[in-house]
């Protein structure tokens, strides 16, 4: 997997481009941004992230992800007073072109 400015490796070739949405465990209160439990919640949410893309990865046949875009928001349910961060990522799939 590839964030943002790493550049993928060049014996890639695009074959997907997709959206994936992942959340992080539920906490009690509110998320204070940039905040220890938002934190917490933000290394939660991306390995979770993480996880959602090496299986989507696996399915769709491909090699490698490159992300290229994300928006990442908290979310609060009142009625259980919980939190959790939500976020939501665009990539691109490659597959190897040259010898694997």
């Amino acid at each position: 997997m590839y964030w943002h400015r790493e550049l993928p490796p060049l014996d890639g070739e695009a074959v997907h481009d997709d959206v994936i949405e992942a959340d992080s465990d539920r906490v009690p209160g509110m998320i204070e941004r940039e905040g220890e439990v938002w934190q917490r919640c933000s290394a939660l949410l991306m390995e979770s992230t993480r996880l959602r893309l090496e299986q989507e990865v696996a399915r769709l046949g491909g090699d490698y992800a490159h992300i290229s875009d994300e928006h990442i928001e908290s979310h609060h349910d009142d009625a259980k007073d919980e939190s959790w961060l939500h976020g939501r990522f665009g990539y691109v799939l490659y597959r190897r072109t040259g010898p694997k």
